[in-house]
């Protein structure tokens, strides 16, 4: 399978970090002006839907993180075509 994005793993770790539901994440984004619901934040944290730019700083945001931290980590000595390559049919 080949997932549509690459941050929803750490979305769900940092949402749980912060000790908040679906719907309080969904209710969060949606004060700071993104109207997104609790499917859609499932959807995001599954990775069967595209996550564009906006959402990824809304996201950030929202959860207190720098945009960068929202991507999984990449080991230095792994190159980089063969790190997106994995994670992209990698369910982490």
């Amino acid at each position: 399978m080949r997932f549509k994005n690459n941050i929803g793993p750490q979305v769900r770790k940092l949402r749980n970090a912060l000790a908040w539901s679906q719907p309080v994440l969904a209710a969060k984004l949606q004060i700071a002006g993104w109207d997104i619901t609790r499917s859609a934040i499932s959807k995001i944290e599954g990775r069967t839907i595209y996550v564009d730019d906006r959402a990824l700083v809304f996201l950030a945001e929202v959860l207190k993180v720098d945009v960068a931290e929202l991507f999984p980590k990449r080991d230095k000595s792994c190159r980089l075509h063969e790190f997106m390559r994995k994670i992209e049919i990698t369910r982490f």
